[in-house]
């Protein structure tokens, strides 16, 4: 097992930044990568310009990669928001907006994941009632994401970097996929295992592995400290992929890491047969 033998995508939005947006996917594919996945890429805008989505989605199949994996509108992200759907006012409409067209976009390029991510808590208002707006959005994100024949991912953040997300625990993140499954009788809400968020929480990630792999609908990795490439920090990331591959999860491997002061095309000398 090892390496060679995962299924690895790069996530754009945080590797190949030092490019512009169309030509990220291009460059993914020069480096080797077959598959692709982003973050929501217009942060200030749920509903782009349909001449901005056909931009993006030719650009995409012009390099030739898949598009596994795709966010809802989230807010400023990189920048201080963790998501949208729990903040009421505003940000929820912009997410509700947002969930069609994200889905569509989606749909057009056979990406089957789409992770909704739950956002920050708000001074002033009852946590309750941010919970009850958040699974309203949670359901409603699940369906648009079945009618495209999509699984909702759902993420655990880190506390340290996130300390006004209340999603910031495996356990937390999986009692929210059972309570949108519950409620939609869908079954296509998912976690989103990032295994660097979950390392800065300083939980077992054996055990979370062992747990929860079955629940599991996709993987991040970066390495810990400093969210670097593997090999850059302490983290098993080898192992541990091993470990979730023998638990039966065969899914992608989405690459979410700084590629530091050098460009993202030498960040890639983890891998197998790379230098």
């Amino acid at each position: 097992m090892g390496y060679s033998d995962q299924r690895f995508n790069v996530n754009l939005s945080i590797l190949f930044t030092e490019l512009p947006l169309l030509e990220r996917p291009a460059a993914a594919a020069k480096a080797g990568f077959g598959a692709v996945e982003l973050w929501w890429p217009w942060v200030d805008a749920p509903t782009p310009e349909q001449s901005e989505l056909d931009a993006l989605k030719k650009a995409i199949e012009d390099a030739g990669v898949q598009l596994v994996g795709l966010n809802f509108y989230a807010g400023q992200l990189p920048g201080p928001d963790r998501g949208a759907l729990s903040i009421p006012g505003e940000e929820s409409e912009k997410f509700r907006a947002n969930l069609a067209v994200a889905a569509d976009f989606a749909a057009s390029l056979g990406c089957k994941a789409l992770n909704a991510l739950y956002g920050n808590r708000v001074d002033g208002v009852d946590p309750v009632v941010q919970d009850e707006l958040a699974l309203e959005n949670l359901v409603l994100a699940a369906r648009e994401a079945d009618r495209v024949g999509a699984v909702l991912l759902i993420e655990a953040l880190n506390k340290p970097e996130s300390p006004l997300c209340p999603i910031v625990s495996a356990p937390k993140a999986i009692e929210i996929v059972d309570k949108v499954n519950a409620a939609t009788g869908l079954g296509n809400a998912k976690f989103l295992m990032d295994l660097y968020h979950l390392s800065m929480n300083g939980e077992d990630l054996p055990s979370v592995i062992s747990r929860y792999a079955a629940k599991t609908g996709h993987v991040q990795i970066a390495d810990n400290p400093g969210r670097g490439a593997p090999g850059t920090g302490s983290l098993p990331l080898e192992a541990l992929l091993d470990q979730l591959r023998a638990a039966g999860y065969e899914g992608w491997v989405g690459l979410e890491y700084k590629a530091g002061d050098r460009p993202s095309e030498e960040s890639f000398g983890w891998l197998p047969g790379r230098d």
